[in-house]
């Protein structure tokens, strides 16, 4: 029994013989299979027979690594000043999207719904938006309500537009209230999509018919589109290395504050983002960056066609000739130098490779993720003489495949991966068995295929290296960094130390493998 001098989490509590006692009990009574049976079917799935029937799947998706459009979305209607995040659709999935924030990032996150229920499903849903943003004006004191739908609203075909405009019309909320909107269905697309929507539908509502006097270059600015990012360093080192430039800059959704608000007895329920006057003054930029060009396509077009802004035609600035790319084309557009002290930082990047090299040169590495992150992660990872296998991205897209293949193909070190486009996790752990990588590299929903090769014997250990979204399994990770030279140089730290952590374990057992078991590395 638990005692109050002696309070046991789950591990060690449910190790303890009566727990094992009653989970004996409770696959009895479900009439489960003989530990022998699961035994064989565990290894028939590590099969290279398996594989074939499982890369034959068609109907059927096992863990994705993506989310949905709305929680895309979400993310980037935060990323503004005082705007509360509405999503037109049912409480269960607004209840998922913050959780799957609480989880991330370890902060309370205020997202409202108008909890849609079976008769919106029948008769509409206008009005629960009328109502919902009647409540939320009053309620909430945000100067902007940006609103996005789920599942739910799409199936129906419920026309957000008109919803809001009447709800304007009718006097529920006021006409001169801000309330941009993005439809967002989750049946297609992913979380960048989202994001790329709601974005567009942002500098849509207040641009696209306040055109008149922008004129292209005239505050001297240049705008920061930082796509569906999670962490939080990267706000932090995009606007060091400009501050650094001596060049003024607007992001265009920034949640960096909101989601890391101090532990100081003051609630923040806005805090940070951008504002609705930098919103407005964005197409006066010189020109607008996406720092992940793949996935915002829709945004991308607005810009170069409403704005008329020449968008740089780079990638993510993640590794070395990423970061150098983007630091160069910044200093041609501004006109500003790039300072000594990123030359520094970048020779201290270039000294940990170096340093770390005979560790990292040669290791085979799995990958999965979001397409813009995978393409800076492999660049990086070709930098550091690292092999890519397999590399899975659920939500892909043709320009991501090509730039992908260029990217392997201008390194020896690329010249054996492999791209699964549209891929799941399922299909990822096959691979893991019958070509066993080094270690994955991916987000926590990896943790599983490491849990599963383990379980086949310690030889078939295929390891998890955590970067990316979501990160539900360690603290703190979501504020570090992985871009520019600062955020290689994470990650080079993150490698290195996974790589002599797997070779401690391995060479640990006394008088057995400990011959390498030093404290030199």
């Amino acid at each position: 029994m638990q005692t109050v001098d002696n309070i046991k989490p789950c591990f060690p509590l449910f190790s303890e013989d009566r727990y094992k006692e009653l989970m004996d009990k409770k696959r009895t009574f479900e009439e489960a299979y003989p530990k022998e049976k699961i035994k064989e079917t565990f290894d028939w799935t590590t099969s290279p027979e398996y594989q074939e029937l499982n890369f034959k799947r068609e109907a059927l998706t096992i863990n994705p690594a993506k989310a949905c459009q709305p929680l895309g979305a979400s993310l980037c209607a935060l990323g503004f000043n005082k705007t509360m995040v509405y999503i037109h659709g049912s409480q269960g999935c607004v209840a998922y999207f913050r959780t799957y924030f609480n989880r991330h990032f370890k902060e309370p996150i205020a997202f409202i719904a108008d909890s849609m229920t079976e008769d919106a499903a029948v008769f509409g849903g206008q009005k629960n938006v009328h109502e919902g943003l009647q409540n939320a004006t009053k309620l909430y004191g945000a100067e902007m309500i940006a609103v996005c739908t789920t599942c739910i609203a799409e199936v129906i075909g419920d026309d957000l537009g008109a919803f809001i405009g009447n709800a304007k019309n009718e006097g529920y909320v006021d006409k001169d209230f801000p309330v941009p909107y993005a439809n967002t269905p989750s049946f297609v697309g992913s979380h960048i999509t989202g994001w790329d929507n709601m974005l567009d539908g942002i500098l849509t509502y207040f641009t696209e018919k306040d055109m008149e006097g922008k004129v292209v270059g005239s505050n001297g600015k240049i705008n920061i589109v930082p796509g569906f990012e999670t962490y939080l360093g990267n706000f932090r080192v995009i606007k060091r290395m400009l501050k650094e430039m001596d060049v003024d800059y607007t992001f265009l959704s920034d949640p960096e504050e909101v989601l890391d608000t101090p532990a100081d007895g003051t609630f923040r329920m806005y805090a940070g983002g951008t504002t609705i006057a930098e919103v407005k003054d964005a197409p006066n930029a010189k020109t607008t960056f996406f720092l992940q060009p793949t996935t915002l396509e829709k945004s991308r077009k607005f810009v170069e066609t409403t704005w008329k802004h020449e968008v740089p035609k780079i990638g993510i600035p993640m590794g070395i000739a990423g970061t150098d790319e983007f630091l160069m084309k910044v200093s041609e557009v501004t006109g500003k130098p790039i300072p000594e002290s990123l030359t520094t930082e970048r020779g201290r990047l270039v000294d940990m490779i170096t340093d770390s090299h005979a560790w990292l040169h040669g290791k085979k590495m799995a990958l999965f993720g979001d397409p813009d992150f995978l393409l800076g992660l492999t660049s990086l990872l070709l930098e550091l003489g690292i092999e890519p296998t397999h590399i899975v991205c659920n939500n892909s897209n043709k320009r991501w495949e090509k730039a992908m293949k260029k990217l392997l193909e201008s390194s020896p070190y690329g010249a054996n991966a492999k791209l699964y486009p549209g891929c799941d996790l399922w299909h990822l752990r096959s691979l893991c068995f019958t070509d066993k990588p080094d270690f994955i590299i991916g987000s926590s929903l990896g943790k599983s295929i490491q849990r599963d090769t383990l379980a086949k014997g310690p030889e078939f250990e295929v390891p998890l290296i955590r970067l990316g979204f979501p990160i539900f399994d360690r603290h703190h990770l979501h504020r570090m960094t992985t871009l520019g030279y600062e955020g290689a140089m994470y990650i080079v730290t993150t490698l290195t130390n996974a790589v002599l952590e797997k070779l401690d374990n391995d060479t640990k057992h006394l008088g057995v493998t400990d011959y390498a078991y030093d404290l030199v590395r």
